[in-house]
């Protein structure tokens, strides 16, 4: 099989992980959800587990508190930055830096970081947007994460919030516009291993 490069942007409780774990697996290239955390963490100088956190944290990440510079934690005020702190620009730049340098190797599966934006005009990536309704949601993350209903409601709103944020400040693109990506699924609708399917299958047919 030729290489192939696949870039997933996931919505909270969407199965993510587990789907980009696997689509991998399936294509034979990596998955390199961890590589491009810890590319980031070593251009920034941040633990690597600050760097992981963007996906689907149990608490608050460095992306959220770095854009809380500019959108509000809660309220939507800006709440200003140590000036000793990196900034949601250098994330930024580190992160893209690092999408690049995986992008140009012709292979893999990136989940998060923008991926599906910043590789847009690359012909070579299909891009796959993950999502479903709020509650069907809700019901798969309190099925994998050992959390209450109301904190896995908070971290919901919180990373829906903080995602969309971020694609709209550093790439001026809505999240769930369906023109961005090759492939929107629910993913909630259906087994993961049918998501699986059927990205394998659109993998095939990119050019």
């Amino acid at each position: 099989m030729s290489k192939r490069l696949v870039a997933l942007s996931a919505a909270y409780g969407a199965g993510g992980q587990w789907i980009g774990t696997a689509v991998a697996a399936r294509l034979g290239v990596p998955f390199v959800d961890r590589a491009i955390a810890r590319a980031v963490a070593a251009r920034l100088e941040v633990p690597l587990d600050e760097a992981i956190q963007q996906e689907e944290p149990p608490g608050t990440s460095l992306l959220e508190r770095l854009l809380s510079s500019f959108v509000g934690a809660e309220t939507g005020a800006p709440v200003p930055l140590p000036a000793d702190v990196i900034t949601a620009a250098d994330f930024h730049i580190a992160s893209q830096h690092a999408l690049l340098e995986q992008a140009a190797s012709g292979e893999g599966v990136i989940l998060g970081r923008g991926g599906a934006a910043a590789l847009r005009d690359d012909p070579r990536v299909l891009r796959v947007r993950l999502s479903g309704p709020v509650e069907a949601r809700l019901r798969r993350a309190l099925a994998v994460n050992d959390i209450d209903e109301a904190t896995a409601m908070r971290t919901l709103r919180r990373f829906d919030r903080t995602h969309a944020e971020y694609f709209r400040q550093f790439h001026d693109v809505d999240i769930d516009d369906t023109s961005l990506y090759h492939l929107t699924i629910d993913s909630t609708s259906m087994p993961l291993e049918a998501c699986v399917d059927l990205i394998e299958l659109a993998a095939g047919a990119v050019a």
